[in-house]
């Protein structure tokens, strides 16, 4: 009897090593390893979750803050930069649903619904924001105005910016915050609630989050992580995130999170706690759609794997993602240093992406 109780339990230590906490696989710590050689050989720096066949492992590489000597870890939280633009759509698609009688609206509806001075609204729908063929382009969204905007401030900010300069044609694709800013202007508008009430009731409360916030909102618990070049040394040129440039994209740029809990919005995006299936689909494929690039996300290999890249300017932090669209393999990665360009933060990311199921990926 003894004999067993103790087969038993180290049947159960070797389980709890190869699999861990968070039901990471069986060759999880050669991942580890992989991972954390590999950002070093890169001068990166951050928290990267992997995901094989539904199982996630978190791996924090180096520092979150070197003076503090605070390790990166799935603790350490990150601005999430433009992929929030996922999560914005997502609330927006359930705004959208709920919509009844004179508030009822589609994604063909034209946005002058909420903004009747903006200049083409009548010309715009919501979809054409969704997927950035609105034509708006604000230059200057990311330079700080050295004050903390509300989300209306900063949204009229932007509607000033746009109505006293020249914008692209409607329907053509230009890539800018503003689409997205606007979005969480609707959001706030149809429901009455702000954004940041929408955020925790709507993806916080429901998926139960711990680690995700407005930068605005972030509590003194969390420890946001500094951003660092590499420059001939590691840890140079410390950034960190303040809140008056996060207050200046609400629903673009603002939101704080861990790569685990980033990729449990996006597993709520497709298994029904946020989204259904159908629902995804609809808010990755609206009438307008004009690239890849729709519902704040990039679909790839004909719409079997997702992915999306943020940054902010002026700071070092990178943040990427590329996951199979049913989410059971890929990476969500958080970088606080860096001294390369997106598509060598994608590069490294594809090594690792590769090693969990070759041939599965996208390159870029």
């Amino acid at each position: 009897m003894i004999k067993k109780k103790l087969l038993g339990s180290l049947a159960a230590l070797a389980l709890f090593l190869t699999v861990g906490a968070k039901g990471a696989p069986v060759h999880a710590a050669s991942m580890s390893r992989y991972v954390t050689e590999l950002l070093y050989k890169n001068h990166m720096r951050g928290t990267v979750t992997v995901v094989e066949n539904g199982r996630s492992k978190t791996i924090g590489v180096g520092y979150a803050n070197y003076g503090r000597q605070i390790k990166n870890s799935d603790q350490a939280v990150y601005p999430t930069a433009s992929l929030q633009k996922a999560v914005t759509a997502a609330m927006l698609m359930q705004v959208m649903r709920e919509s009844r009688g004179k508030k009822h609206f589609t994604a063909n509806t034209k946005i002058s619904k909420w903004y009747p001075r903006l200049k083409n609204a009548r010309q715009i729908t919501v979809s054409d924001l969704l997927t950035h063929t609105s034509g708006y382009y604000v230059y200057n969204l990311e330079d700080s105005q050295k004050k903390v905007y509300t989300e209306k401030g900063a949204i009229d900010w932007t509607i000033n910016q746009v109505n006293s300069t020249w914008q692209y044609p409607v329907g053509s694709y230009h890539y800018n915050d503003t689409n997205y800013m606007l979005l969480a202007g609707i959001i706030q508008k149809q429901t009455g609630k702000s954004y940041a009430y929408n955020l925790r009731k709507r993806i916080v409360k429901k998926l139960r989050l711990t680690h995700t916030c407005l930068r605005e909102n972030l509590p003194s618990s969390l420890h946001l992580a500094k951003s660092y070049l590499y420059l001939g040394r590691n840890y140079q040129a410390p950034v960190l995130l303040p809140k008056s440039v996060a207050s200046q994209m609400p629903g673009a740029g603002d939101l704080i999170s861990t790569p685990y809990e980033y990729l449990q919005i996006q597993r709520g995006l497709y298994n029904g706690k946020l989204l259904s299936k159908k629902q995804f689909s609809e808010m990755t494929h609206m009438p307008s759609k004009a690239t890849t690039y729709c519902g704040g996300i990039r679909l790839k290999k004909s719409g079997k794997v997702k992915l999306a890249y943020g940054s902010i300017a002026y700071e070092h932090y990178a943040t990427y993602y590329q996951l199979t669209t049913d989410n059971r393999y890929g990476i969500v990665m958080f970088l606080n240093q860096r001294n390369a360009s997106e598509n060598q933060v994608k590069d490294v990311g594809y090594q690792i992406l590769s090693r969990i199921k070759a041939g599965t990926f996208a390159s870029k």
